[in-house]
């Protein structure tokens, strides 16, 4: 065989990965040596077993719920952020936090909390819809800044199912705010679907209706995730066969496999490197290996060179 393999340089950890793990290892590295990480700091077990090697144990909401005392433990909070009762129940054990909310996350979570202010103390009538990945780590954080008065969707299908049972009401105010890890294409698509529905639901034409601001659509995903979907978009195309790298429960690697699938046929979606077929390439092939923003610079690197020894095979 003749592969040439490229390695996207748009993949890999995203800033709040990178800045959590930063975090964990210089803890890790200093006199304690120990760190607990209230659930999986990223959605990939090559990257967690690297850490757990160096000490980090991964905990639950369960477990947080039976410790007794944590006096002189460490708790990490993972870029994805947690609900106001999570740091209350922390502080009840008194861990010492270190808190690694991505800065986006922390923003969008502000903005939340005052669209519900505003609405629990009456001065707007309306309601506040999440689209995200319902159970997501980074949507039940979302969803405690409303106090749980959220409504969560995945799709337009969702959406228009919880407007034909009424738990959507098209003449009252709403605040629509996305999960930042969403694709920017399907959020923008069902928010133009949303309001031409509220616009016919107010008898009013397009125009007229958005002078009104019963709609209010934050863009709140995040950048760097939304210019990844074009650049990997344009990866995806550029060559013959595509090494998709990243956890299956990663929802951002879903979302992003998804749509090099659409655009190039011979995606395959893996792990590890074990899981490679030398059957999958063909003579020539110009390979790309990409991934998610839960997956490590380091394991694209793996995989590449996995690929490139077929070629001494």
């Amino acid at each position: 065989m003749k592969l040439t393999v490229d390695i996207d340089s748009n993949s890999g950890f995203c800033a709040g990965v990178t800045r959590a793990i930063k975090k964990a290892e210089e803890q890790l590295e200093g006199p304690e040596g120990k760190l607990f990480s209230l659930g999986a700091i990223v959605h990939n077990d090559a990257e967690l077993s690297r850490l757990g090697a160096k000490g980090l144990v991964t905990i639950d909401k369960e477990d947080l719920e039976e410790m007794q005392d944590a006096e002189g433990e460490t708790l990490l909070i993972r870029a994805h952020g947690e609900p106001p009762a999570t740091y209350e129940k922390a502080a009840a054990l008194h861990f010492r936090l270190i808190d690694c909310t991505c800065p986006v996350v922390l923003k969008l979570q502000e903005s939340i909390r005052d669209a519900y202010s505003k609405i629990k103390d009456g001065s707007v009538d309306g309601q506040i819809i999440i689209f995200g990945k319902p159970g997501h780590a980074e949507v039940l954080g979302l969803v405690g800044q409303a106090e749980g008065h959220a409504l969560v969707v995945e799709n337009w299908q969702m959406l228009q199912s919880a407007i034909e049972n009424g738990q959507v009401n098209l003449k009252k105010h709403i605040e629509i705010f996305s999960q930042t890890t969403k694709n920017p294409a399907e959020y923008s698509s069902l928010c133009s679907r949303l309001e031409e529905m509220m616009a016919k639901e107010n008898e009013l034409p397009m125009q007229r209706f958005s002078g009104r601001g019963l709609l209010n659509v934050h863009n709140t995903i995040c950048s760097q995730v939304a210019t990844r979907h074009a650049k990997l978009s344009r990866f995806a195309i550029e060559h013959d066969i595509l090494i998709f790298v990243s956890g299956k429960a990663s929802s951002n690697g879903k979302v992003l496999c998804d749509r090099c699938k659409s655009l190039n046929i011979r995606t395959y979606h893996i792990e590890t490197p074990g899981e490679i077929r030398k059957e999958w390439f063909r003579e020539d092939d110009k390979v790309g290996v990409c991934g998610a923003a839960s997956t490590p610079k380091w394991l694209l690197e793996d995989i590449a060179n996995r690929i490139l020894a077929f070629n001494e095979e």
